[in-house]
Parts: C-alpha cells; structure tokens; sequence
C-alpha cells in the first residue's frame, strides 16, 4: 500500500501551506503517507511570496516539484509586464534571485513511477485544462474522447493535474484516473482566456489530495481522498488587501469571485 500526497496551486499562500503540510505530517503514520508532490503555480500572489519559497526549501527533500504556467510568469516577465503588473513587480521584488533560478530549474512534467504521472495543466500545455470545457463561461467536465485527446498518449493508470483549482477525479473509459488536487492558497479566480470565466469553490478552506494504491488479487486499485483544511485564511486575506488586491482577499475568505 503506498499512499501520495498531491499538492498545487499554493500562490504564496504560506498560511494555507503550512496547514496542509501540518495535515500532511499528522496523517503520515497512520496512512504512510511516502511522497509529497507538487504540481505548481508556486508564488505567484499578492501574499507571502519569499516567506513561500522559504518554507518549501526547508522541505524540499520531501517534495518532488514541477512548474505551472504562473511559475513561467514571474521568471519570463519583460520589463513592461512587471511595470504594468503591481502584483508582478511585488512578487519579484519580494523574492530573492534563488527562487527564481529555482522556479527556472523546475521541470514541465514528471513521471513518479510508470503508474502515476504528473503535469500542471496537461501533458502538452501547462495553460490548458485538461478536465474542464469553460465554453458557457462555467466549468464543465469534458468528453472522455476530448480528455483523451488532451493526455496526447498519455498511458499512466493515474494522471494527476492542478491549474484550475477545483479538486476533482475523473474515470475514463481506458480505466486510467484523472485527479485534480484542487488549489491549496487560492480557491476561486475569474480569468478571461480563451473567454471570461469564473472557477470556485464556495469554501475558504485548503484543498490537496491523498492517492492511495491498494494491491489486491484483481490488481492496483486507486483510492483518492480530497482533503479540505481550515486555515487562517484572514491573515492570508489581509495581506493580499495590503497589496491592494481586494478580489483575492474576498476569494480567500469566501471561495467565490469578487461581483463588481
């Protein structure tokens, strides 16, 4: 029986970080908790940027890491995109040029064992959702033939995903399962590629994701856990109103979007 621990989307939400690490570290023995992976989408936020990596460093020999497309946005920002970005210019400023060689080293995907296979987005674009269609402008799981078609040949039992958010497992007809962990720092955004749409939660909580692969006589079975955890999530709030983003601030305290 080996059990994974399946983290992403942190935005430099340290308070929601060392939640689930905490919650990580509580159930290691009873359920034998053997890996802690992180699927990306590591800093960026109007947060705790520096005190973030900090925090990931001191345990980086337990966590295997890979980059999102947010990761790609702060160490490929031009100098226009920071000067008309304040939370861009915030999370460079706040960040020592360590981390972000360190986010620059991450890899794109990675597979953990020829069972298990990690990506961001998907396995050909850390910007695209693999298991939703935004089509309506609300998230809508896709077809099985569409999610197969996006895992580009992707044969692993277990492909585990982040980006948009909302946790999430999905049995496809080849049998394999698709797992969202959801977003451990930031549970609702609005974006507007390819069109304006809205991803939320409705709960303030942190969310992550524990794998388990049971050995039985008909084979590996995979039992998938989401976990939500309560957090201090006004600290986090407070400081993304400090750095003037009042839409992350109602997000982290509601799950939900910001109605102008």
């Amino acid at each position: 029986m080996i059990t994974i621990a399946a983290i992403s989307d942190i935005h430099s939400n340290i308070f929601a970080l060392k939640a689930v690490l905490a919650d990580i570290k509580r159930r290691k023995i009873d359920q034998k908790i053997e890996q802690i992976v992180n699927l990306g989408d590591i800093l960026y936020g109007p947060i705790a940027p520096k005190a973030t990596y900090e925090l990931l460093t001191h345990h980086q020999s337990e966590i295997i890491t890979i980059r999102g497309n947010q990761d790609r946005q702060i160490y490929e920002a031009t100098e226009a995109e920071t000067t008309s970005n304040p939370t861009l210019a915030f999370i460079i400023d706040d960040l020592p040029k360590a981390a972000i060689e360190w986010m620059r080293a991450l890899p794109f995907d990675y597979s953990l064992s020829k069972d298990i296979y990690l990506c961001h987005g998907s396995p050909t674009d850390d910007m695209m959702y693999l298991l939703e269609d935004v089509a309506t402008s609300q998230p809508i799981v896709r077809s099985d033939a569409d999610i197969l078609t996006r895992l580009n040949g992707i044969k692993s039992p277990v492909v585990i995903c982040g980006h948009t958010h909302i946790p999430r497992a999905v049995t496809l007809s080849t049998g394999q399962i698709i797992i969202n962990t959801g977003s451990v720092g930031y549970p609702a955004y609005e974006d507007d590629l390819p069109i304006v749409h809205r991803m939320q939660t409705y709960s303030p909580h942190a969310s992550y994701v524990l794998i388990e692969c049971l050995e039985t006589k008909q084979g590996k079975r995979w039992q998938t856990q989401h976990v939500k955890v309560p957090y201090n999530y006004e600290a986090a709030a407070q400081l993304a109103l400090d750095n003037g983003r009042e839409d992350w601030a109602f997000a982290l305290r509601t799950g939900r979007v910001l109605s102008i």
